[in-house]
């Protein structure tokens, strides 16, 4: 993961050097720019440019791969044809790289930004948009991009929006950016987020011809564990260590699982991580389930001094001071805080299950009026904005690259189109997600993990509870807002 932006108009250098100090704990490792023809790899701390230009990039590298045939590149990256500055992980990058090559590409490639700029360039024929569309069919991961022809700019972001984009228009300058931050360091007030899978070309929005979520089929239920396998399994290619936010409950303990199977067929070191106030049921709950697993725990206990000392920024990198945003952005702040201090660039999380799995107590209500499948599409639709934007926020605040294996484009497709009866079998079913709890039965977790009542991040944790009696009667938390 990494940081990107983006300005197009009347700009300084200098402004676009500003946008990627802004953003730098999303890329710690490196920086480059583009800026009208001139590409450069860059110290923050000493470049300077007064100059005036008119398209511009900048790029922030967070270095996560250094293999024989795969690396974390400095961007942005360029050919004769196209500049290109991307954010995320491209999960099929060995088969778009042999594709390239099997129709006459004739490019060392050995990063996911040189195989997507080469897959657009094969794919151009002077339509930008379709290039991009026709690349976008092809490609498998979590990510946001702008591509520069020279005369136009296509700016798209991931079908999930697992990857943010932000962007302002105005009426001399334009800008793109992964964090808010950076666009309201160039003075801009008023921020829109991409929406997935949208392509916002010269800064028109082009909507997707169909979303993920408009998607119907039918599918096998038989073919869950297949899809989550395959799922967990692209997102650890390359990696040798990871770590798992962990709260014993039935979604992050079948990643660790899944994981830990992995394990034994190639050297992979799983570290779970877990936070909550001394005594709490998601702490008491991680530590049944990884002594279970026989899977190395670290805590992070929490206490109201902790939360004072750090909510400033989670309200600020998150830009909303909902109480039940920012408790589940403290657990998430907290447990990649204590991944980054172990050493982690890497950490999957279990988000995305409860809405693909009918796992909130909410949907009982839909299901008794027959209304499930809508509101889970809907959800669907939203997390982007509601939840993913959030966590990614959190996680960056400490340098740490979330990946979502409950949020594979495949698995999401299959998943919502399944019978509500596998996800809800009845009005008084209360621990719900069946299919999911069946599999990870069958996986071998006991029935007190595999079953487990949800219990929701913040609360699980006791950091709600910290917030409304500890917190909020001293702070103001919109203070920390722009």
């Amino acid at each position: 993961m990494c940081s990107i932006v983006g300005l197009q108009g009347n700009f300084k250098g200098n402004d676009l050097i500003k946008m990627l100090k802004v953003s730098k704990n999303r890329g710690p490792d490196a920086s480059g720019v583009y800026l009208d023809d001139v590409k450069l790899d860059i110290d923050l701390n000493t470049f300077s440019d007064d100059n005036e230009y008119n398209i511009g990039f900048g790029h922030n590298l967070l270095s996560i791969y250094d293999l024989d045939d795969r690396i974390s590149l400095i961007q942005p990256v360029s050919n004769e044809n196209l500049v290109l500055v991307f954010n995320g992980e491209i999960y099929n990058y060995n088969t778009i790289r042999n594709f390239l090559a099997k129709v006459g590409v004739d490019e060392e490639i050995t990063s996911d930004s040189e195989a997507l700029i080469y897959l657009i360039d094969f794919f151009n024929k002077g339509d930008l948009v379709k290039a991009v569309q026709s690349a976008l069919r092809l490609v498998d991961g979590d990510y946001s991009f702008a591509v520069w022809d020279g005369e136009n700019l296509a700016i798209s972001r991931d079908p999930l929006g697992v990857k943010p984009l932000f962007y302002a228009v105005g009426d001399e300058l334009c800008a793109f950016a992964s964090s808010r931050d950076s666009l309201y360091e160039v003075g801009f007030s008023e921020v829109e987020s991409l929406k997935p899978e949208h392509i916002l070309f010269n800064w028109e929005d082009i909507a997707p011809a169909q979303a993920i979520y408009e998607k119907f089929m039918e599918v096998d239920a038989s073919k869950l564990g297949k899809l989550l396998k395959l799922s967990v399994s692209k997102r650890v290619e390359g990696l040798d260590k990871l770590g798992v936010i962990f709260s014993g409950g039935v979604d992050s303990s079948i990643l660790a699982r899944l994981l830990q199977v992995i394990s034994y067929n190639k050297k992979l070191d799983i570290t779970l991580y877990a936070v909550g106030r001394e005594g709490s049921k998601d702490l008491d709950a991680a530590k049944y389930a990884a002594e279970y697993l026989d899977l190395p725990l670290k805590t992070q206990i929490i206490d109201e001094e902790l939360i004072k000392r750090h909510i400033g920024e989670v309200v600020g990198a998150i830009g909303d001071d909902n109480l039940m945003k920012v408790g589940v952005g403290l657990t998430t702040y907290f447990a990649t805080k204590t991944a980054a201090d172990d050493g982690q660039k890497v950490v999957v999380s279990g988000q995305g299950a409860d809405e693909l799995f009918g796992g909130y107590n909410r949907y009982l209500k839909s299901f008794d009026e027959g209304n499930l499948d809508l509101e889970i599409r809907e959800d669907i639709s939203n997390m982007y904005h509601v939840n993913l934007e959030r966590d990614d926020a959190c996680a960056m605040l400490n340098s740490v690259e979330l990946r979502l294996p409950f949020l594979d484009k495949s698995l999401v497709e299959y998943a919502i189109n399944l019978p509500t009866k596998n996800k809800i079998s009845g009005s008084g079913d209360a621990l719900r997600k069946n299919i999911l709890r069946k599999f990870a039965f069958n996986e071998g977790l006991d029935t007190e993990i595999a079953y487990r009542p949800k219990k929701a991040a913040q609360y699980g944790t006791g950091i709600d509870k910290i917030l409304r009696k500890k917190i909020i009667t001293d702070i103001d938390l919109s203070q920390y807002l722009h």
